[in-house]
């Protein structure tokens, strides 16, 4: 097949992306921190025993994928909704039909939800009972924490998995799988990608998968094959070839200005500050991950010296996220003006450390029993009395709030 005959099929095909799409748990790529054969979620699928759950995770992690493989694995019948286009009487049609699929074959009937946090409280309350009576098992992907975008009563009904954008090993992995591939992927093509070229794609798509596979196909399929009908695909080609806009800079380039706004961030240089911001943002980098720096540094380096300046970079942060560019682009630059001219200190940092290194070498160490909860009647009970700041002057007591074998510690005595 030649480049001609590749072309004219793909239009009664789907994307590269969606032909690519695991058949397995094995084939997905990444999420081995909860898709490793011996952690709970693969042994709960291969068990069918998964029950209903949300998979809350970055674009192109591979949400919608697992949930298909979750209903696919089991046997189960599959219906997916999305929640932007969906309503309360799209729900009750599954609910009924899944009854019916019940009660004839006596298979599950899998509601798989994308956007499910689009839906409205009476939408999610419409199954409610379906989902605790077991007619459906409702499986939901968002890009947003459930836990904050998701009424708590579909929440409390659902195991909660987060998936991680995928790393750029992952994409390259993934990339290299789909040229390789002669039956969903370019495998009859004669493509060939650098080191330089997968590298690009994995870079530009920001742990985005579904985004690298496009890219690639693009490529491939606008480059011109050379004379032995090879298609080369390079660094160059790889980046004129992203969906998203070309970055201007190298990877290594990127890294040094990410660097540099951090430093000048921490060195008290408000125009540095924004000038490394900008050249990022200019060159195709999200404006929200500026924000989530700036957010980072608010208490990486100003600290409890000026405690404002985190409700600065979190009110810049949400400003970008709702108001979008280039009205966010003010408040972003009014919060790196601020955090870059606050006073700085790091004593957050040096006692976050410190507090993480007690907390692991003491994790199976007691609390105190005049600090627990007193609700119920513990065997160990030493008559130690908690002493009620509220009941003293001030609203102060001398009083031991750590465990016995960390008394007198202080994170903060410097």
């Amino acid at each position: 097949m030649d480049l001609f005959e590749y072309a004219g099929n793909l239009k009664n095909t789907a994307p590269l992306a969606d032909r690519m799409r695991p058949r397995s748990l094995d084939e997905m790529v990444g999420q081995k921190h909860i898709l490793s054969p011996a952690g709970l979620l693969y042994r709960a699928i291969e068990a069918d025993r998964l029950g209903s759950c949300i998979f809350f995770g970055p674009a192109g992690c591979g949400k919608t994928t697992l949930a298909s493989l979750v209903a696919a694995k089991t046997g189960g019948a599959a219906v997916k909704l999305n929640a932007v286009s969906s309503g309360v009487a799209d729900a009750k049609k599954v609910i009924e039909e899944a009854r019916n699929t019940k009660l004839m074959y006596g298979k599950n009937t899998y509601l798989i939800l994308d956007e499910c946090h689009r839906w409205s409280k009476a939408q999610s309350d419409s199954v409610l009972s379906a989902i605790e009576a077991g007619v459906i098992i409702f499986v939901g992907t968002t890009t947003e924490n459930p836990y904050a975008a998701l009424t708590p009563a579909i929440v409390s009904r659902c195991r909660i998995f987060q998936l991680r954008p995928l790393s750029d090993a992952d994409i390259i992995a993934g990339l290299k799988n789909a040229v390789a591939d002669t039956e969903r992927g370019l495998g009859k093509l004669k493509v060939e990608v650098t080191d330089d070229g997968y590298r690009q794609l994995a870079f530009a798509a920001s742990g985005d998968l579904r985004n690298a596979l496009g890219g690639l196909e693009l490529a491939a399929l606008t480059t011109p094959a050379d004379k032995s009908g090879k298609i080369k695909i390079d660094k160059q080609i790889a980046s004129e070839s992203m969906q998203s806009k070309a970055l201007s800079v190298d990877e290594s380039l990127y890294y040094d200005m990410l660097s540099a706004l951090c430093k000048s961030l921490r060195g008290s240089d408000p125009t540095a500050s924004l000038y490394w911001a900008f050249r990022l943002i200019e060159a195709g980098y999200d404006p929200l991950s500026v924000a989530r720096r700036v957010v980072a540094h608010a208490s990486e380096d100003v600290g409890l010296a000026d405690s404002n300046a985190l409700l600065m970079a979190t009110a810049a942060f949400d400003a970008v996220k709702n108001l979008g560019m280039p009205e966010g682009g003010l408040a972003l630059s009014h919060a790196i003006a601020y955090v870059a001219n606050a006073p700085k200190s790091n004593a957050i940092v040096v006692a976050k450390a410190m507090a993480q290194d007690d907390a692991r070498a003491t994790a199976q160490n007691n609390v105190p029993t005049y600090l627990r909860d007193r609700h119920f009647p513990e065997p160990d009970d030493d008559g130690a009395e908690y002493k009620y700041p509220h009941d003293y002057k001030d609203g102060k007591v001398e009083q031991e709030y750590m465990p016995e074998e960390l008394r007198g510690r202080d994170y903060f005595e410097n």
